[in-house]
């Protein structure tokens, strides 16, 4: 299957080599043309979940509430998921895959939630922190 896929990225390299010609365009547009449609072939393969807002907010509310009501850390409490503590502490910095990763696998005293999560549920979950601290946590 993967060689499937090899196979169509370098005939859409091909065909975009092959217009850049017929139509005067330099190699080093055509080369950042076959780039990016590369990209966005191998990005297709794997199709971004959509976030669900509402979703996102009972996950956190029935799993992570409990020691990050209000955004606070009970158990570390400058690790707090305000917008500058998960800028300052949040290995990756704020973003979603850095909270993602931090939901599935756990660290010091958090517990991983990939065994009891399933992979919409934490990227929801993620969006959702990283949405409520942009916006400000209600205390």
């Amino acid at each position: 299957h993967r060689m499937q896929e090899q196979g169509q990225q370098l005939a859409i390299i091909a065909t975009l080599a092959t217009s850049a010609a017929a139509f005067s365009v330099s190699p080093q547009k055509a080369a950042q043309a076959a780039a990016v449609s590369a990209a966005v072939a191998a990005s297709a393969a794997a199709p971004a979940l959509a976030y669900d807002a509402a979703a996102g907010e009972g996950i956190f509310n029935a799993n992570c509430a409990a020691c990050h009501a209000g955004g606070q850390n009970v158990i570390m409490p400058d690790k707090t998921l305000e917008k500058e503590a998960l800028e300052a502490y949040l290995a990756g910095g704020r973003n979603v895959n850095a909270v993602i990763t931090q939901v599935t696998n756990g660290k010091n005293a958090m517990p991983a939630f990939g065994g009891r999560l399933d992979e919409a549920d934490i990227q929801n979950v993620a969006q959702y922190v990283i949405d409520t601290s942009e916006a400000g946590w209600d205390e």
